[in-house]
């Protein structure tokens, strides 16, 4: 896989899911209170000069955020320079043109910096939520993209397809300052959904969550491939993966285990899945998608995933279920005063070693 050609072109970011967390004693936090942190979080993460900070939409009793465009403009009105995105936003269960008029209305708010990341989500409560039918899982994705795609382009759009009334030579307002608002497509890692992203000539964020990340190269070179196949230019690929960082290794990982082992055992009841254990735990750590441990440790983990796949952006999911927010606090403090600086090190030494 290539090398980025600068490594200050990779952006490094921060991801949360707004997840419902605990106090230092262990009670559970309301709602209210956990959205008003993860506000304070990106605050945090802008001071420190992280390139982006996104957050999931979730319709469920261990999230927070449901409406994460109203989070991410009052975040906005706080921060300067950080992009602001969603991580992801669930278009299958949403409308286009509402998602196109949120997200402008946020660019505009925010000088510019809005991004929207489109998924079909992990999770499906929003389905029956909003009276949508999970036999039309596919069908209502893949209009709804091709609708938001046209939409991008901020001209007058005619559209038809099965999900919704057509369109015809419809406007959208507001219009953005910049002509286009930035959009990505996030996928689990099915091939289809590689070339899907491809086919709409939007870049890709590949969401890894399990087993080494090097294993998702063969995705990023598919992607490049059906770009050039397609006729698009080539587009950035970014890469959204859990981690936490501590003062070190051994500190990051008892902090973060139990309530990841919580975490994974309440949605595994839903899923089948076995009962988490320390061991995959701390095999996940050393090997798999877990980017946990000392500021080095972590820096070194990202670098190599980026090595590894030729990304031009990785964002941290620093938040893992109950985790207090005085933790994810400190985890930003260390990935943004020492983990970000550090991978832009080590790429940096790579780029020189390639030129001497």
């Amino acid at each position: 896989m290539s090398q980025p050609d600068d490594a200050h072109q990779v952006e490094l970011g921060l991801d949360t899911f707004g997840d419902v967390s605990v106090d230092a004693q262990g009670n559970r936090l309301p709602y209210a209170q956990v959205i008003r942190n993860v506000v304070d979080q990106a605050v945090l993460a802008d001071s420190l000069g992280v390139d982006f900070f996104g957050i999931g939409e979730h319709h469920r009793d261990d999230f927070a955020v449901s409406a994460p465009e109203v989070v991410l403009a009052a975040i906005a009105s706080r921060t300067s320079r950080i992009h602001l995105g969603t991580a992801v936003t669930v278009l299958s269960s949403d409308d286009p043109v509402r998602v196109f008029e949120k997200f402008a209305t946020l660019d505009a708010v925010s000088n510019g910096r809005a991004e929207i990341i489109l998924g079909r989500g992990s999770f499906t409560e929003s389905f029956p939520l909003f009276g949508f039918d999970l036999h039309d899982y596919e069908v209502l994705f893949e209009e709804k993209l091709d609708l938001l795609v046209k939409l991008l382009d901020e001209g007058p759009v005619t559209w038809s397809g099965t999900i919704r009334p057509p369109l015809s030579e419809q406007q959208v307002y507001p219009k953005t300052e910049s002509g286009r608002l930035k959009a990505w497509v996030g996928v689990g890692g099915s091939p289809e959904s590689v070339v899907r992203a491809a086919r709409h000539g939007l870049p890709l964020v590949l969401a890894i969550i399990g087993g080494a990340p090097a294993r998702f190269a063969p995705y990023v070179e598919l992607f490049h491939r059906a770009l050039a196949q397609l006729g698009q230019p080539d587009l950035p690929v970014a890469v959204h993966s859990p981690g936490f960082v501590a003062a070190s290794d051994q500190e990051a990982a008892d902090i973060l285990w139990p309530h990841q082992e919580a975490m994974v055992n309440r949605i595994g009841k839903e899923r089948g899945w076995p009962p988490a254990t320390r061991e995959s735990f701390d095999a996940e750590i050393a090997g798999g998608a877990l980017h946990v441990g000392s500021p080095e440790t972590v820096a070194r983990k990202i670098a190599d995933t980026v090595r590894s796949l030729g990304i031009q952006r990785f964002d941290l999911k620093y938040s893992s279920g109950t985790i207090p927010h005085e933790h994810l606090m400190t985890s930003i403090e260390l990935y943004g005063r020492e983990v970000v600086p550090r991978v832009r090190e080590l790429l940096a030494q790579d780029a020189d070693a390639a030129d001497s």
